[in-house]
């Protein structure tokens, strides 16, 4: 995270970081995904913005350590942790279950 550049929407909400690489910037989503390579300044905003936040609200697998997936919901995304809770599908009665994750994005959780 050191040295990474926020960018921020037009309307203010952060969409990511461009980390320098040399001459060039990479792209990275909230979750730390690379979403290119080395890239120019204004490719790399334009990468964000297409990327844009809606991605916070999919549904994702998580690979518990027994093996089994286990279908989470974002509930916290920083720099610090990512917290991630079991899908309940809304229901107000279902008990939470949640997992703290490290930041960037590990390889036990992708995308539903």
């Amino acid at each position: 995270m050191h040295g990474w550049i926020e960018h921020r929407r037009e309307d203010g909400e952060r969409v990511g970081w461009l980390r320098p690489e040399g001459d060039s910037f990479v792209p990275v989503d909230l979750l730390g995904r690379e979403l290119t390579g080395p890239v120019d300044w204004l490719t790399g905003e334009e990468t964000l913005e297409r990327a844009g936040i809606g991605y916070l609200a999919d549904r994702y697998e998580l690979l518990l350590d027994d093996g089994r997936r286990l279908r989470v919901r974002l509930t916290e995304v920083s720099t610090q942790r990512i917290v991630v809770k079991k899908d309940d599908f809304g229901a107000i009665d279902a008990p939470q279950l949640t997992y703290t994750l490290p930041f960037p994005l590990p390889d036990t959780l992708r995308p539903a």
